[in-house]
Formats: structure tokens, C-alpha cells, sequence
């Protein structure tokens, strides 16, 4: 399905989900209970959650400029969220405003602010897929309806990894989305680590597994796995901050430890 179909959504606020924490975690107002108590316990653990969030949403919005100003005209976005502007369709189409953006997320959620995500320039297009991560084919195939697979995509999987094991087949899926990109596309993603803060790591880990829910940190050396077989951009795999930080405003935390993330932009040649 469409963000412009219309029919009933229904939503569990028996659980948190990762959308709904995220924007939680950014100040937003489409959260339940659930995910406040959940996002808070987590704090209990880092009390950086928002900043962690806010860094690598700006990590977002440098790496879609980026790839704009080096003449992506179509962007895939795998694990969408709730919007939250500016999107990565204002960002890319301030740029270049014939860009052409396909979002996906599972969430019902974010179902119901699609309107949001399709305002489109005249000239380029965007459009939203109901479809779950691990479902690559339905995606593929629904974004081949808005995106042209003959010409370079920019695909992003950004905080979308952390959620998906290993054994729920992470590399296999990053694996078969980029065999379906023509030269010359860009992978880019995102994710949560526990190299600085082990303890921290498994406390939030058990906190996920209590709820029926995964978060599986990387360390630098697996996350950097995901870009095999690709031309990592320059500065390569590097913390969510750390990537090109002149392409936009520096998000402000506070503290000298490092935000633990992990970011990467990456050519298919």
C-alpha cells in the first residue's frame, strides 16, 4: 500500500516501538506511554538518548545534501519514522528540486502522517510504502513504481540496523537492496554502538529483549561489514558527527564523550 490510500489504522500501544521512541526522544507528540516509559528507562542507562537522536539526524540531513550537490536525484529511505522537519525529501529537493523521494517504514504510525511526507516539489515526487525492512522485494518493487532503477539511488537505512540481528539476516537484506541499485547509487546508513560504554551497551540490550525486541550494537569493525564490495566516501566509516560536519549546523551536546554512533556513505561502483 500507498501513503494516499486511506483505511483504517490500527496501532499497538501495547508495546513501544522504535519510530515512536525516536520521536519521543526528539521532543515529538506521536508517542504512547509505552514508549516515554521505555525511552526513559533507557535514559537510565545514557542520558543522551535525545542527543544521540539529534545527531543522527543531522547526520541525515548532511549526507541527503550531500548527495545532491553530487547529482542524486532519487533517494530511497528504509525506516522512515515519524516526520520530523525538515524530512530528507525538503532536504534533498531544496537542493535539487526535481529529486525524487520513496520513503518506507513498518510503523501504523507513520501511516498516518504520510500526508507530511508527500509534499513534493512540482517538479520531483514523493511517495510513502506501508512495508516492513525485512520484506526487500515488496519494497523494491513498490519503489520501482516512483523511482527509475536504471539511474543511481541513494538508499538509507539510517538507526535501522540496531534492530535487526544477525540472525534475522541484517547483512543478507543490506546485501540484496544493493544488488538491485545500478551504478553509480550510494549506500547510507546509521547505527548505534556499544564500543565506548560495554555496560551500557548490554543494559540497554536486556532492556530491548525484556520488551520482545532487539537491539543488536555493533562495534566499528561490524558495522564497517555492511560496506563490502563499495567505495566508502571519504571520511569512511566514522562517528555519526564526525561525517563532514561542515555540510551543516553542529548539534550541540553536552560532555567530551562521543556520541555512540556509527555513520557511512558509500559508492557502488
Amino acid at each position: 500500500m500507498t501513503g494516499q490510500e486511506s483505511h483504517a489504522i490500527e496501532i499497538d500501544t501495547s508495546k513501544p516501538h522504535p519510530a515512536r521512541m525516536y520521536d519521543w526522544f526528539l521532543g515529538g507528540k506521536d508517542n504512547y506511554p509505552v514508549d516515554e516509559e521505555m525511552a526513559k528507562q533507557l535514559l537510565s542507562v545514557d542520558a543522551r538518548g535525545g542527543d544521540m537522536a539529534r545527531v543522527n539526524r543531522a547526520f541525515m540531513h548532511r549526507a541527503t545534501r550531500w548527495l545532491a550537490e553530487q547529482g542524486i536525484r532519487q533517494f530511497l529511505d528504509i525506516g522512515t519514522g515519524i516526520p520530523t522537519e525538515p524530512n530528507l525529501h525538503q532536504i534533498a529537493q531544496g537542493t535539487a528540486p526535481d529529486a525524487r523521494i520513496v520513503y518506507c517504514d513498518n510503523d501504523p504510525i507513520v501511516l498516518a502522517h504520510a500526508a507530511a511526507l508527500l509534499r513534493s516539489t512540482p517538479q520531483g515526487a514523493t511517495e510513502y510504502i506501508q512495508a516492513d525492512a525485512r520484506d526487500p522485494e515488496v519494497i523494491l518493487e513498490r519503489a520501482g513504481q516512483v523511482l527509475d532503477f536504471d539511474q543511481p539511488i541513494a538508499l538509507s537505512l539510517l538507526a535501522l540496523l540496531h534492530f535487526l540481528d544477525d540472525e534475522d539476516g541484517a547483512a543478507d537484506l543490506v546485501d540484496r537492496l544493493v544488488e538491485r541499485l545500478p551504478s553509480g547509487s550510494y549506500l547510507v546508513l546509521s547505527q548505534t554502538t556499544g564500543d565506548f560504554d560495554p555496560e551500557g551497551a548490554e543494559k540497554a540490550s536486556a532492556l530491548y529483549k525484556a520488551r520482545g525486541m532487539t537491539l543488536r550494537l555493533r562495534s566499528h569493525a561490524e558495522f564497517s561489514t555492511f560496506f563490502g564490495g563499495l567505495e566508502l566516501v571519504e571520511p569512511g566509516v566514522t562517528l555519526s558527527a564526525d561525517w563532514h560536519p561542515e555540510l551543516g549546523p553542529v548539534v550541540d551536546v553536552p560532555g567530551d564523550e562521543p556520541i555512540p554512533g556509527y555513520a557511512g556513505v558509500a559508492r557502488k561502483a
